[in-house]
């Protein structure tokens, strides 16, 4: 923890605020894994007598941090790591894979697991016969017990005909049961949390979050996979690496 304090001092020849320059020290201390996601950041009053600086200064710095989504603020608990999932829009690779991957630990809520009549939409999107049916799943998707959002997936019943039997990811499921997502288009927008997805995902209604649609394709190029996925933006990055 020594070394922690010692990178986190002010520069005092700098003409950077001071509370600018803790607010970057912080953010950097962070990102690097200083703190793990959903651990507790040293009050106000413990980074003022170890910093030498006043608990204005260190405030306006966690002020600062708020507003980036890197903390957040638990009423009578005290000043919190946010967990945030950088998301790759290059590789196509299932959530459960992409938190271990980070160091979180993954875990789902099911919410429903059945087999159902096709949507007009589904029939669309996954090129169904109206008459035929579809698996669906929809589950409360979770790093380290933190909600991270909210998933519906629909599948052809000939493609996954015992939802019930899918464990925590459902690409290692297709992997062995022969039938893996080897490609996928995604949509991604913004939109209001409805009431229910709201309660599901434990922020207010009408709040913003980033829906992706996903259509996954076989190696036949058949569409197998058919995912929503609300996302809490307060805990997830997209990153697309551009070339020319």
């Amino acid at each position: 923890m020594e070394n922690r304090w010692s990178a986190l001092k002010p520069e005092g020849e700098s003409t950077t605020p001071l509370y600018l320059q803790l607010a970057r020290k912080l953010a950097e201390a962070i990102n690097a894994g200083w703190w793990q996601a959903d651990e507790a950041l040293p009050s106000e009053r413990t980074f003022s007598e170890e910093l030498g600086i006043s608990r204005v200064t260190a405030r306006k710095a966690m002020d600062v941090l708020l507003e980036q989504g890197l903390i957040r603020r638990r009423h009578g608990s005290g000043t919190f790591i946010t967990p945030r999932l950088e998301q790759p829009l290059s590789r196509l690779v299932g959530f459960t894979e992409q938190l271990r991957q980070r160091g979180f630990e993954p875990s789902s809520v099911w919410l429903e697991r059945g087999i159902h009549p096709p949507s007009n939409e589904e029939v669309i999107k996954l090129g169904l016969s109206p008459t035929s049916q579809v698996a669906r799943l929809k589950r409360q998707r979770l790093a380290d017990g933190v909600v991270m959002a909210i998933e519906m997936t629909t599948m052809p019943v000939a493609v996954l005909p015992e939802p019930h039997k899918v464990g925590n990811s459902l690409y290692a499921y297709l992997d062995g049961a022969g039938h893996a997502v080897v490609r996928a288009l995604q949509h991604i927008r913004a939109v209001n949390a409805s009431a229910e997805i709201a309660a599901l995902a434990g922020i207010r209604q009408g709040e913003a979050m980033l829906l992706i649609t996903r259509i996954g394709f076989n190696a036949d190029n058949q569409a197998i996979e058919l995912t929503d996925t609300y996302c809490r933006n307060d805990y997830y990055d997209f990153v697309a690496e551009l070339r020319r």
